[in-house]
């Protein structure tokens, strides 16, 4: 098998792991992490270092591809581009959970997630470096752009547009024919009956808009021990990518 990383060693991390070794399709090789200690376990696996250490690892380990694990939309495309300045070329997988279902001519990109029980129907588009969680659905024809997600146990009807780094917090149903556009965020347990645009906050059933977003706004809740990066460490982030 081909020798992969993955990026976080967060929870989300653990179950990215877990979606790997249950497909049997990559090695996992170990994590990479910036905010953890090289050289800790997690699961059983090493951490091998941070992003800056990717060149070393590949030659060392023979790495082929990895896929980045954070569960925030907007950091998880930050560490990409972090990743790509430091290994132009990096090759981000997909991974698919067996006991997710993926539908007739659906189409993936890359550095996707798919979990356990996650359900993709028929012709459906799901971009790059998506999340498809825990019993979450995705209906017929739906549309998931780059760096969106599902929350577990999300339930979409047919033809859904899902905009740019968008989350569906857990438990939301949405009906058919909805149109939700970029950095939005629909809270939890929500049920969604008309379409909403950019950059807004809602929730209820009926969704109503709450309130505007602000682009890289955190969006989801961690206890005080997990290492979810806080709006400190986005900062840091960010002037990291002017390597």
């Amino acid at each position: 098998m081909q020798n992969v990383i993955i990026f976080g060693a967060s929870g989300h991390g653990s179950v990215v792991l877990d979606c790997l070794e249950k497909e049997g399709k990559y090695n996992v090789i170990g994590f990479v992490d910036s905010y953890k200690k090289k050289d800790s376990k997690i699961n059983g696996y090493q951490v091998l270092g941070s992003e800056f250490d990717l060149p070393y690892l590949i030659n060392r380990f023979n790495i082929v591809g990895g896929i980045v694990a954070i569960g925030d939309n907007w950091i998880r495309k930050l560490i990409v581009d972090k990743i790509l300045k430091i290994v132009p070329n990096f090759n981000f997988v997909n991974t698919v959970h067996p006991k997710s279902i993926l539908g007739k001519d659906v189409l993936l990109g890359c550095g996707n997630v798919f979990m356990p029980g996650a359900i993709v129907n028929a012709n459906s588009i799901i971009h790059d470096f998506c999340i498809i969680n825990t019993n979450s659905s995705l209906g017929h024809d739906g549309i998931m752009e780059s760096y969106s997600s599902l929350a577990p146990s999300v339930c979409c009807g047919g033809n859904l547009y899902l905009g740019q780094f968008s989350a569906i917090s857990l438990g939301v149903d949405i009906i058919n024919g909805i149109e939700i556009g970029k950095h939005s965020i629909v809270g939890a347990g929500s049920l969604v009956v008309e379409s909403f645009g950019d950059n807004i906050l809602a929730y209820g059933s009926p969704a109503k808009i709450i309130r505007k977003r602000i682009i890289g706004e955190p969006y989801l809740t961690t206890s005080k021990k997990q290492s979810l990066p806080s709006l400190r460490n986005l900062q840091e982030i960010r002037s990291n990518l002017s390597i």
